[in-house]
């Protein structure tokens, strides 16, 4: 009796305490990037799980690092040289990856640890600890701005609006020697995608930060993956479990008063395994 108390009380202040924050102005830009990080990193997380590219999601996401660290260090906006910063490094990874017999994740990891090192060194030549840096690095929904949100929803305008290009990357993804033999833009598609993934985790990088950018590309997509039997249905249910993570997640992060993005991320992961437990 008492252990429901406390549960109907506990349940109780969550719920205001998830009312109340609505009210707030950086509580309604935070939710609204939510929704948007969580479509955009579930939609392109199915192609990283399914592609066997987790690799990459971290490595652009450490990558963003060395953008944001120059953004700092030129005292402009972090995020806009983030975004010119990975989307040259992805470029250059696929660029690397079909001129080269490396693997795939060879050239990831060279340009990753560049990029890492760029960005300790800029960080140590400011000479002086910045708050923002931790910031990015672990993610602050107080950060998020309507410019953010903005960026956002261009690139899930554009995403959408590019929709015809999933089935060809969708073909690609499970079969890249008949897709080449249809004379498919195979080249051409996988620098498409590989400069979407780069931008999607620099708009991310507020929300979750770089450290948790490549789980939360990794985890909606592969519990979609154990729980459906098709590609399609695998990408809406990304999708869905992706928002629905992001928004339940920012609500519990602001009810307990603990970071976002982690949050997010156990969130995530407890669907994850939810679903481990009941595949076969």
């Amino acid at each position: 009796m008492v252990t429901w108390a406390i549960r109907t009380e506990w349940d109780g202040r969550l719920r205001r305490g998830m009312l109340e924050a609505l009210g707030l102005p950086f509580m309604q830009r935070a939710l609204v990037a939510g929704v948007l990080v969580g479509f955009l990193a579930s939609y392109y997380g199915v192609f990283v799980v399914q592609r066997g590219l987790s690799f990459l999601g971290s490595g652009l996401a450490h990558a963003a690092f060395g953008g944001v660290a120059l953004g700092l260090f030129l005292e402009t906006e972090p995020l806009w040289t983030a975004a010119v910063f990975t989307a040259l490094m992805a470029l250059g990874i696929v660029w690397v990856q079909q001129r080269t017999r490396l693997a795939p994740d060879t050239a990831i990891g060279v340009f990753f640890s560049v990029a890492m090192a760029l960005g300790v060194i800029l960080i140590a030549l400011r000479r002086r600890y910045s708050a923002d840096a931790f910031n990015f690095l672990f993610g602050s929904i107080l950060t998020v701005t309507w410019a953010d949100v903005a960026v956002g929803g261009v690139l899930a305008a554009l995403t959408i609006a590019l929709t015809p290009l999933w089935r060809r990357w969708a073909y690609a993804t499970f079969d890249r020697e008949l897709a080449l033999a249809d004379r498919v833009a195979v080249g051409r598609d996988d620098y498409l995608l590989t400069l979407a993934l780069a931008v999607t985790i620099v708009v991310a990088i507020k929300l979750v930060g770089i450290v948790m950018i490549a789980a939360f590309l990794v985890i909606p997509a592969a519990t979609a993956r154990l729980l459906t039997r098709t590609f399609f249905a695998m990408t809406l249910v990304s999708i869905a479990l992706g928002v629905l993570g992001a928004v339940l997640g920012l609500g519990l992060s602001y009810g307990l008063d603990l970071p976002s993005g982690p949050v997010i991320i156990l969130l995530e992961a407890a669907l994850f395994f939810a679903a481990v437990a009941r595949s076969r």
